[in-house]
């Protein structure tokens, strides 16, 4: 029968987002393509420290010990020689990685649609964008974010801002062109009907057959955290609902800042659509920009 990954959870991911290659990388951004091949051949049996989003991966990973459920994929701008220092640092570390698609400075985001792939991690913005416009949920990594805390090895815990990532951005155009006041207005006049699907739905959907899926070794423990507050939370939770999603803590927090909060949830990946939440998190959490709807408007011209 031929190899399928159908069924499977797939993340692609770069080699920057999986590991730190952020002194090598220095080499590479210098324009010299050659020397960094020679730093990495170099390193070659020096595994690569874990990366912002190790945690994730190696966690989603664990998910595969009963039956495979889950499915890595390197996808990665490294050329094929750095590309064997990737999949040595991944046996370095136990993770069962065995696909990898090196493209040599080349854009590798056309590769996802073969993979059928329900998230893309990357540290390159442009690549994060065109994923995106092809309708592959997908965010830049901050290389140096927080790494994950280590308190919980047995559960998956990813958190989720909600309008322009979860939800579209009908509601996040309403307050950036008249303010708070029509914001609440407009989700209080709306509330019984559901919000459109934004960017990250179909991961949180993957994502809920996970869980219910779910070994009894591993749990997937899910998060939204959102600046809306009441009166505007009911239609969050109401889309939700109506989706027959369940997500297990939600955040209403006004527009205070993330950051702590998430510290407290410890999440092994957060997603947010505005770089000024980010930038907040990064202090606390790993974290991706998803650069979608009103608040990332280049993207559209990308």
């Amino acid at each position: 029968m031929p190899v399928t990954l159908e069924g499977q959870l797939v993340v692609a991911i770069s080699s920057r987002a999986l590991f730190d290659f952020e002194d090598e990388n220095l080499v590479f951004e210098a324009g010299d393509d050659r020397a960094y091949m020679r730093l990495q051949a170099e390193r070659l049996d020096e595994a690569a420290r874990p990366g912002v989003a190790f945690s994730l991966v190696n966690k989603l990973l664990a998910f595969n010990a009963e039956s495979p459920s889950v499915e890595v994929v390197i996808l990665s701008r490294n050329d094929p020689v750095s590309g064997m220092r990737v999949f040595r640092s991944a046996q370095h570390y136990g993770l069962p990685v065995q696909r990898g698609v090196f493209t040599r400075g080349r854009s590798p985001w056309r590769y996802l649609k073969p993979l059928n792939a329900n998230l893309f991690l990357s540290t390159n913005e442009p690549d994060v964008r065109s994923a995106l416009d092809a309708g592959v949920p997908a965010a830049r990594v901050y290389p140096h974010s927080k790494r994950a805390s280590l308190a919980h090895p047995c559960e998956v815990r990813i958190a989720f801002d909600g309008d322009a990532v979860l939800f579209s951005d009908e509601a996040e155009k309403i307050f950036q062109h008249g303010g708070l006041d029509a914001f609440q207005a407009h989700e209080r006049d709306r509330a019984a009907s559901p919000l459109a699907a934004g960017p990250f739905k179909p991961l949180l959907e993957a994502l809920q057959r996970l869980q219910h899926a779910a070994s009894s070794r591993m749990r997937l423990r899910t998060a939204l955290v959102t600046a809306r507050s009441a009166p505007a939370h009911e239609r969050a939770i109401r889309t939700l609902m109506d989706w027959n999603i369940e997500v297990d803590e939600a955040m209403f927090l006004g527009g205070l800042p993330k950051g702590e909060f998430l510290r407290e949830f410890e999440p092994d990946f957060f997603f947010d659509d505005q770089t000024g939440h980010i930038e907040n998190a990064v202090l606390h959490v790993p974290a991706g920009h998803v650069a979608s709807g009103i608040s990332n408007p280049a993207a559209q011209n990308l």
